[in-house]
């Protein structure tokens, strides 16, 4: 299920509304259509897992923001796909590693596997939209990733977001959002 219009709220116990400073008077939660942007453009996302055990699993990965939810795709027999078959929480993080500067974007929820051909298809031109050459070009780091997914050698997870969080820095100025859907 796409998500729908969360609730928004920033938390001012991670903010600089309650430790002040230059700036910080005006620190506001950040709008879901901005967070949006960011899952639409950002080309990394690190994915959460939690092993049968309970330890977790984090690796990097590709993701497509598509009509309200986040997909991504993992070979049949890696560690997240084994992982997500016994529990579908998971996590998938992305923005920047600056200290004074940027936006870091966490959506937590559960994985879907996909398997409708024509979903699939909607799955994989956007893929191929966001990374262009990456995916389309023989060169690309991810050339035939339609194929594997085609052939289903490799699944794809769409997670609808249930609770999403982002973090803004702007040079000393910071903001913890949360949008619950």
């Amino acid at each position: 299920m796409p998500a729908q219009r969360p609730t928004t709220e920033l938390d001012a116990r991670y903010s600089s509304a309650l430790n002040p400073r230059p700036g910080s008077a005006e620190v506001t939660a950040t709008e879901w259509d901005e967070a949006r942007r960011h899952l639409g453009s950002a080309e990394i996302f690190w994915v959460s897992t939690v092993r049968p055990d309970g330890r977790l699993h984090v690796t990097p990965c590709i993701a497509a923001w598509h009509e309200g939810v986040l997909y991504f795709s993992t070979g049949r027999r890696e560690q997240k796909a084994k992982n997500l078959a016994h529990d579908a929480h998971c996590a998938l993080t992305t923005g920047v590693n600056s200290l004074t500067a940027g936006f870091d974007v966490v959506v937590e929820g559960r994985a879907r596997p996909v398997d409708d051909p024509v979903a699939l298809e909607e799955v994989i031109t956007a893929f191929e939209t966001k990374y262009g050459p990456h995916i389309t070009s023989p060169e690309g780091t991810f050339h035939g990733i339609g194929d594997t997914i085609r052939e289903g050698d490799d699944l794809v997870f769409a997670v609808s977001p249930d609770t999403a969080y982002g973090f803004g820095r702007d040079n000393g100025v910071y903001s913890h959002t949360r949008w619950t859907f």
